[in-house]
C-alpha cells in the first residue's frame, strides 16, 4: 500500500534539505489524483511548521514550458510566505537544489473567489496585476519528472517575487515579457504565451482550485504562468523580468 506521508516527507525533506531525490515514478505509481493528495500533505508540513499559504501558482500554461518539460495538462500548486523575496531582494542559491527563474503575469484577488470565472466577470475578482519572478526547482535528479511527479512536487514552488501592483483593468494581453539576466536579454517573449490570455490563467485557476478543495481568497496571489521558457540561474546574477507596461522586478542571486 503506498504510504502517501511518507512521500511527502521525502519530498518536504528533500525541498528543506536541497538534496535532490529520484524520481518517484521509479518507485511508486501515482495518479493525478494521488499526486495532488501528496502535494497537500507536504505543504501541510510547511503550515505545521509555520508557513502561512498566500496564494497560488498556476504551471504547465504556455507551449515553450509544455514543450521545456516534456508533458501537455495545466497543474497548480501553492505559494507560501516563506517563499516570497522582496523585489530587488537576494535569493541564496545554496538554498536550493537546480533553480530556474520564469517570467509571469501575477494577480492579486479583491475578494473571496466563491463562483465560477469566465472573461466576463474575472476582473471583479481582482485588485492588481503586475509582472513577477517564478524560481522553480524540481527536487527530483537532474530536473527529471513525469506530470505525476512533478505534482506531487508542489509544481515545483520554489520561490517568487512581484513587482508594483497596477489596477486590475491595466492591459496584460499581447505586451511584451522578457527575462534578463545582468541586463541581458536571455528570453524573450508575448503575454499570450500564458494560455492566449493570463486572464483565462486565473480562470482555470479558480476552477481548478475549487475542484480540488482549494479555494482563492481576497488577498492571494495568484502566478499565471511562465510567458517565456525558463532559465537556470547562477551566483552573481541579478534577474529581471520586464513586461510592457508593467515595468519590471528583480532577485539578485548570491
Amino acid at each position: 500500500m503506498t504510504n502517501y506521508n511518507k512521500i511527502a516527507e521525502t519530498l518536504d525533506l528533500a525541498a528543506s534539505n536541497a538534496k535532490p531525490i529520484p524520481q518517484l515514478n521509479l518507485s511508486h505509481s501515482l495518479n493525478i489524483e494521488e499526486a495532488y493528495a501528496v502535494q497537500s500533505i507536504s505543504i501541510s508540513r510547511r503550515y505545521i511548521r509555520g508557513e502561512k499559504r498566500v496564494g497560488l501558482k498556476m504551471g504547465f500554461t504556455s507551449k515553450a514550458k509544455m514543450e521545456q518539460m516534456g508533458v501537455n495538462s495545466i497543474i497548480w500548486g501553492r505559494l507560501t510566505n516563506q517563499m516570497a523575496h522582496d523585489n530587488g531582494g537576494d535569493l541564496h542559491k545554496n538554498n536550493f537544489i537546480h533553480p530556474r527563474a520564469e517570467p509571469e503575469i501575477a494577480f492579486l484577488i479583491s475578494k473571496d473567489i466563491n463562483e465560477t470565472l469566465t472573461l466576463d466577470n474575472v476582473l471583479d475578482f481582482v485588485e492588481g496585476v503586475t509582472v513577477a519572478i517564478e524560481i522553480i526547482d524540481s527536487r527530483y535528479q537532474n530536473f527529471k519528472f513525469s506530470l505525476e511527479d512533478v505534482v506531487a512536487d508542489n509544481c515545483s514552488s520554489a520561490a517568487f517575487t512581484i513587482g508594483d501592483w497596477h489596477p486590475a483593468n491595466t492591459n496584460i494581453q499581447d505586451i511584451a515579457m522578457s527575462l534578463n539576466a545582468n541586463g541581458e536579454a536571455v528570453r524573450t517573449g508575448n503575454s499570450n504565451a500564458i494560455l492566449g490570455n493570463p486572464l483565462e490563467s486565473l480562470v482555470d485557476a479558480a476552477r481548478l482550485a475549487q475542484e480540488n478543495g482549494e479555494y482563492i481568497i481576497k488577498g492571494d496571489i495568484i502566478l499565471a504562468g511562465a510567458a517565456t521558457a525558463a532559465i537556470y540561474i547562477e551566483t552573481g546574477q541579478t534577474i529581471t523580468a520586464t513586461a510592457e507596461g508593467l515595468g519590471s522586478v528583480s532577485l539578485n542571486v548570491k
